[in-house]
């Protein structure tokens, strides 16, 4: 059995138990079982949260905390000095860091990590496209590009028709959303 684990790693209000949920929606859609669930420790903004996604082929039986991840998603990158995001993170899998910084200066907070590393510029990218700081969307597409855990021309669709029924009465949000989406697949690089 085929089976991808994500660990997210953001803080309460930034969007990352979101952006699990609409990962898990968006690769049910795509005819995946999924599970995304969020942890919380006390809940207020700007505490670190973890959120976490299974999506498989075949039914999961498994239902506890994912603690050796093959992906893992840094929505904000401060989490690398307070939490050890790479903890139980597998070699051959892959960290996403919400960055601007170069590979060397991340790496320094990556416990020895060796395993690949990508970063993608959410600040840039969802100002850009949202005029606000939204970082869950671009992160999102960035974990679809590097996890390939869906078909990256079904996932914008799909999201495009999950923003449309969501944002019904707000077509600039879904444009923005959908920009962002777009321009993340595209700007995800490994440093």
């Amino acid at each position: 059995m085929k089976m991808t684990e994500i660990r997210w790693h953001g803080r309460g209000g930034q969007g990352a138990k979101t952006a699990c949920l609409l990962l898990a929606d968006v690769a049910f859609t795509a005819g995946k079982y999924v599970q995304g669930f969020p942890e919380y420790g006390p809940e207020r903004m700007g505490a670190p949260i973890t959120a976490y996604n299974r999506i498989s082929d075949e039914r999961c039986t498994i239902h506890s905390n994912i603690y050796t991840p093959e992906f893992v998603v840094v929505v904000d990158e401060t989490l690398l000095e307070a939490v050890d995001v790479t903890k139980g993170l597998k070699e051959d899998g892959a960290i996403v860091i919400n960055s601007s910084k170069s590979g060397d200066e991340l790496r320094k907070h990556l416990n020895g990590y060796k395993g690949k590393v990508f970063t993608i510029d959410a600040r840039t990218v969802s100002e850009k496209h949202l005029g606000k700081y939204f970082p869950n969307t671009p992160m999102l597409a960035a974990i679809v590009k590097v996890s390939g855990v869906l078909d990256e021309e079904q996932f914008v669709s799909d999201m495009e028709a999950s923003f449309k029924h969501k944002f019904a009465s707000k077509p600039q949000v879904i444009e923005g959303n959908m920009g962002c989406l777009k321009e993340a697949l595209k700007e995800v690089k490994e440093v």
